[in-house]
């Protein structure tokens, strides 16, 4: 057993190291969050939170208690999007119509915001949550015609359960989403034409699940590897109209989502009693690397330092490029910040977004 684990250990490990590759397009899951970026946006061998739910169901199996958290606002923005908010403070930084003055002053600036809330009770083994986020990713042509815009909006109830076998060394997860999805995706809409989201945007609901193993063996560092099968036969969003949108601008459904296959490694030393740290590597996207061209975008790597469960300093690779964040935490409540850069790039000419992550949550 100690053996195939080092194995699978090796194996990842060279997967992620031997397979670069250059192109462009943003790639965005359902979710992510701000300690995951800041560990270079590798997460799920080590989640043992609440964000489990929607990031590895068998990361439930490491919860100690039962805890809700009822207040957790986390904010996303680039420099382009902190420039906006500056500028109109008053103005939705995720309506396109809003941001479209600005856009147009700042011709070839990437826009990206992103929004997200996620209210939740979890405890050893199952948890249930309502994802909220809003993502509105933009940039006007350099001669002002055209947008291309990206916006999607998710309201998703979650429900997640964990079975822990031998002792915990194994653990078997499952979780289902309902989605209420609103989805506008054009790389040349008119920057003249409608643009409120009842017109450009598509919309429906969909049925969402996602199964995960993790192993987890009872050696020194605690070595673990841990693999999610996400959008198990895909998703599709014609279960019924939105509940938000009763009516779809584009007379579409927003777009299938493939099924995929993440999979992860990860170490746990124990410094000191009141000192511990993580280390983990990720490959993302294993069943659709082949209509990836660019293979470092799927690849993340990252660490992170624990004193005595209060204090967080993490580091990491996301695409080429670092990763950095903190957080300063008690039993009640929680402050998070990352910077990490994301390859919004082109094939002949890769370029790094640099972007900045805040939450702030309470839980009881």
């Amino acid at each position: 057993m100690k053996r195939i684990l080092w194995i699978a250990l090796i194996q990842i490990f060279l997967l992620i190291v031997c397979t670069f590759d250059v192109n462009a397009a943003e790639r965005r899951t359902f979710y992510s969050g701000v300690r995951c970026q800041a560990m270079g946006g590798a997460c799920l061998a080590v989640v043992n939170d609440e964000t489990a739910l929607l990031v590895n169901p068998a990361g439930l199996g490491k919860l100690r208690d039962f805890y809700g958290t009822y207040f957790d606002p986390e904010l996303d923005l680039n420099q382009t999007a902190m420039s906006s908010f500056t500028a109109s403070p008053t103005k939705n930084p995720f309506s396109l119509s809003d941001v479209k003055d600005f856009l147009n002053q700042n011709r070839g600036s990437y826009y990206h915001a992103k929004g997200q809330v996620f209210p939740s009770l979890v405890a050893r083994n199952f948890g249930i949550g309502i994802y909220n986020n809003y993502l509105l990713d933009a940039q006007m042509s350099d001669d002002g015609s055209t947008i291309d815009t990206y916006y999607r909006s998710d309201l998703a109830l979650v429900l997640g359960f964990n079975f822990r076998l031998f002792d915990g060394r194994v653990k078997l997860g499952f979780n289902t989403k309902l989605i209420d999805r609103i989805e506008a995706d054009n790389r040349t809409l008119s920057s003249v034409g409608a643009l409120d989201y009842g017109t450009i945007a598509s919309s429906g609901v969909g049925l969402s699940t996602d199964i995960a193993l993790m192993l987890s063996a009872p050696w020194q560092y605690l070595p673990t590897i841990t693999a999610v099968l996400r959008d198990v036969g895909g998703t599709s969003f014609n279960q019924t109209d939105s509940f938000r949108q009763s009516t779809s601008g584009t007379g579409e459904r927003p777009t299938l989502v493939k099924q995929d296959l993440d999979v992860a490694a990860a170490l746990f030393p124990i410094h000191t009693n009141y000192v511990r740290s993580a280390w983990t590597v990720e490959y993302r996207g294993l069943l659709t690397s082949s209509d990836e061209e660019d293979k470092a975008k799927l690849i993340h790597g990252g660490m992170e330092f624990n004193f005595g469960d209060a204090f967080f300093l993490r580091a990491g690779y996301n695409q080429r490029y670092w990763t950095a964040g903190l957080e300063i935490a008690s039993e009640r409540w929680q402050w998070q910040f990352a910077s990490y850069g994301e390859e919004i790039g082109t094939s002949a000419s890769p370029k790094e977004d640099r972007r900045y992550n805040m939450k702030f949550s309470l839980r009881f």
